[in-house]
């Protein structure tokens, strides 16, 4: 257990020690094959082609889901609050306001959900504005992205990448090149191989490796430096690694597969076993990952862990036993919080956390949105009856400011267009069109 860092225990009580311990160890001494269940399931929606509408299901009109839906899309992207920007007649960004920038995070997020929603222009919009402001085109970067750029003066806040951007903008360019085919003026596929292609080709050269530590299978923080050697655990996206299996035919399908597995086996490792939660950051073990900018917690980046699990559970249902018994949990949790006006930090044990990692102009601890949205995607993985309130919840929650005024209509407004589409079963592994 060497990865294991003593230091980034050090933040935790005693008590929380021994469950994250032996969590630890089991997932160290255990093969992957062991945690993660392999195999096909004839059940899961990659199979089936059967997206839950689990809105529907629980008595809600066809009618209302869909303009419940629109109206989210409608707030975000098109309304006062929009964080959707067009740029002359081909190009737009997506912008997180409060921050005065456009990041990777948002931008493939919008694409994603353009290609979702069966918004071509939005998508080919969004693309060409990552692509001509964003990815490196040359150096030893090149075929990345930048992270950030400020909007009013076009300058990139960073030349690195975080490593969450990519997985997303290639899974979303395989989804367009088969929803869309790629003679309509971009040809998606060949921009998802490029970047696929470019991550292949980093050895360390000028500091900058691949996207996924090759020798731990495991998507990093940052492929650059010493960050290439941690990770976050909400870049674990064991199914955006099967469509990588399925469709981007680069000679990687195994390599792809295993990684699944193994993002499937670290989210074990990752989450406490009595909370659920995760920190934001990690070593590849599983162990908090402390860094200079804040300690361990679950915070912010850590909202979309549940989103993500579910959908895996959805597509795939790889790892179904421990998914399901991961979001009774989860919602356990939360419910013992207060299922309305639990907290958007935590320590792992649950606890309030001392340090609170700000978003706006006040330092607090808030019932965000974005942690509602998530947490209700986690009713598609644990059907009982008590899941009802996590799904009446993100229906009945409102994208508004909250009572101290601040709003974030870009991290909170995402989270919530992503978990409408997962609920309402329009977020779903797009093959090819068949003729």
């Amino acid at each position: 257990m060497s990865s294991v860092r003593c230091s980034s225990l050090t933040f935790y009580r005693k008590k929380t020690l021994l469950p994250i311990v032996v969590s630890l160890l089991l997932g160290c001494f255990l093969p992957v094959g062991v945690l993660a269940q392999k195999g096909k399931d004839s059940r899961a929606a990659a199979f089936t082609d059967q997206y839950p509408n689990l809105f529907k299901q629980k008595g809600y009109t066809q009618q209302a889901i869909d303009n419940k839906l629109n109206k989210a899309f409608h707030d975000v992207f098109e309304g006062p609050e929009k964080i959707y920007f067009e740029v002359g007649d081909s190009m737009a960004f997506l912008s997180d306001l409060k921050n005065k920038d456009a990041r990777t995070e948002g931008l493939s997020y919008g694409m994603m959900i353009a290609v979702q929603l069966d918004k071509k222009e939005m998508f080919d919009r969004v693309w060409r504005w990552s692509k001509k402001y964003l990815q490196h085109q040359e150096g030893p970067r090149e075929g990345y992205f930048a992270w950030s750029i400020n909007t009013q003066t076009m300058k990139k806040n960073s030349e690195g990448s975080a490593s969450d951007g990519e997985l997303y903008y290639i899974t979303s360019l395989l989804f367009a090149a088969n929803k869309w085919g790629n003679n309509t003026g971009i040809h998606y596929y060949n921009e998802a191989r490029r970047i696929l292609d470019a991550m292949w080709k980093k050895d360390g050269t000028g500091n900058i490796y691949h996207l996924i530590n090759t020798e731990h299978k495991q998507i990093t923080f940052v492929p650059e430096g010493n960050n290439y050697n941690w990770t976050d655990p909400s870049y674990h996206l064991p199914a955006f690694y099967e469509v990588w299996a399925m469709y981007a035919k680069d000679g990687h399908e195994q390599f792809y597969k295993d990684c699944a597995d193994t993002s499937r086996a670290f989210l074990q490792r990752a989450c406490h076993p009595v909370t659920a939660l995760n920190s934001d950051y990690t070593e590849f073990s599983g162990a908090p990952h402390p860094t200079r900018w804040m300690p361990p917690g679950f915070r912010y980046d850590s909202w979309r862990v549940p989103m993500n699990i579910a959908m895996d559970y959805v597509w795939f249902k790889k790892d179904k036993q421990w998914q399901e018994d991961y979001a009774k949990k989860f919602q356990a949790f939360l419910r013992s919080k207060g299922l309305d006006n639990y907290d958007d930090q935590f320590n792992l044990d649950g606890t309030k956390p001392e340090f609170i990692l700000q978003a706006g102009p006040v330092k607090k601890l808030r019932h965000s949105i974005g942690l509602v949205s998530t947490a209700a995607t986690t009713a598609l993985i644990n059907k009982d009856k008590s899941s009802d309130d996590f799904v009446k919840a993100i229906w009945n929650a409102k994208l508004e400011p909250y009572e101290d005024g601040y709003f974030d209509p870009y991290y909170d407004g995402l989270m919530y267009v992503f978990s409408l589409m997962h609920l309402s079963g329009k977020y779903q592994l797009i093959k090819p069109a068949t003729k």
